[in-house]
């Protein structure tokens, strides 16, 4: 078998047996390919004939590279090569598994960065429509804020939420997300989210799902298509911009803002991690730490002798 058919095989088990998203499908896919572009450059194109010291050589000379991908593309350049060689090694394609050894580089932990609730509620209110607002703007704006506030009300990803159909909205109360590896999760929608999202299914989804063929996706562009991501992202750009909120902020902004007001609100670190669809109760702790900072910054700006 050759090298390219490996990874379509490697690819084609990780998006249909292990059920990860397109985007992450796609990521491994560039990964690799760079990686057999290396393997070809060295005239290797047989998966058999990778060995340790080629897996190391291609590891080392990308973390050494004058134009080196950041450490967290690094780290998963890394890790989709040890998934490929694993999947070989396991379904017989390879009598070895090259990359056994490889360990993957340890990352810088950043703290997620978060909003004050005043902040989320500027971005709200800048989303959504404003007096005077012609037809057409005060329709999109409808749908703008809708979409805000679900995020920030459930602590979606952007892509689960652009992702959503209007029957996944279960007597409006709770919603229906499907995560990574296409679990689902049930997320409580709360009052003002509730609000938002019946007066745009009211007064513009039916106008914009006018424009285009018959979907069930929640969120609609103008023309009637299913709202995409990078049309999410710029809603909240554009968002940002008119608050007036000089800070970077993305959609996973509102995921931050929602788990770190959530724990400052005193909720339990497991329900947070339950809400956000985390595999694992260590990936939402990284919430505990922003929480504990923002506390030291208080006590620090208040306390007469903590300085």
């Amino acid at each position: 078998m050759s090298l390219d058919r490996a990874i379509d095989a490697y690819l084609r088990h990780i998006s249909i047996e292990r059920g990860l998203s397109e985007h992450t499908v796609a990521a491994y896919r560039r990964d690799l390919a760079r990686y057999a572009g290396w393997l070809a450059a060295h005239g290797v194109d047989d998966p058999a004939a990778v060995t340790a010291e080629l897996v190391a050589a291609f590891v080392a000379e990308q973390a050494g590279a004058e134009q080196r991908p950041a450490a967290t593309s690094l780290a998963r350049l890394q890790s989709s090569v040890r998934g490929l060689h694993r999947f070989l090694a396991r379904e017989g394609l390879a009598a070895d598994d090259p990359a056994r050894r490889l360990r993957p580089p340890k990352t810088p932990q950043r703290l997620p960065k978060a909003l004050t609730i005043a902040q989320v509620e500027a971005l709200l209110d800048a989303a959504g429509p404003a007096p005077g607002d012609a037809v057409d703007t005060d329709i999109v704006r409808l749908r703008d804020r809708a979409l805000l506030e679900l995020l920030y009300a459930t602590g979606g990803r952007v892509s689960e939420i652009v992702a959503l159909d209007v029957d996944d909205l279960a007597h409006g109360e709770v919603l229906r997300v499907r995560g990574k590896g296409d679990k689902e999760r049930i997320v409580p929608v709360g009052s003002y989210a509730r609000a938002a999202v019946e007066a745009y299914l009211t007064r513009a989804r039916p106008e914009l799902s006018s424009r285009g063929r018959p979907t069930p996706r929640l969120f609609l562009g103008a023309r009637g298509a299913p709202l995409s991501r990078q049309s999410a992202w710029l809603v909240i750009r554009q968002a940002a911009e008119r608050a007036g909120l000089h800070a970077h902020v993305s959609p996973h902004t509102l995921r931050h803002s929602f788990a770190t007001h959530l724990l400052q609100g005193g909720a339990d670190v497991r329900v947070v991690q339950e809400l956000l669809g985390h595999a694992s109760v260590a990936t939402t702790q990284i919430y505990t730490h922003v929480s504990v900072e923002a506390l030291r910054d208080v006590y620090v700006t208040s306390h007469p002798r903590a300085r």
